[in-house]
């Protein structure tokens, strides 16, 4: 019966990963700073003793860097305040 017509659904709307809520944004950056400052202290306390840092502390450098860099994108969510061309 219907099978010759069906039609397409409409594709659903896009919803942002940590949604559009500010203070749920807010948190979860401010949760990835406090995680990269505390990851960053670990190699920090033991510089500051003059052992020189190894690869290892290193590398956790590093990652609290990447921590701090996406907690600060998650606060200032650039992919959602993009819009589409037919919009």
């Amino acid at each position: 019966m219907a099978s010759d017509s069906m039609e397409a659904a409409p594709p659903a709307p896009h919803k942002p990963l940590f949604g559009s809520c500010w203070a749920c944004r807010l948190l979860s950056g401010m949760a990835l700073i406090g995680s990269s400052v505390w990851v960053y202290l670990g190699p920090r306390r033991v510089m500051q003793q003059r052992i020189p840092p190894n690869m290892w502390h290193i590398t956790q450098l590093a990652f609290a860097i990447g921590l701090f860099s996406w907690g600060a994108v998650v606060i200032v969510d650039p992919v959602g305040k993009q819009k589409r061309k037919g919009e």
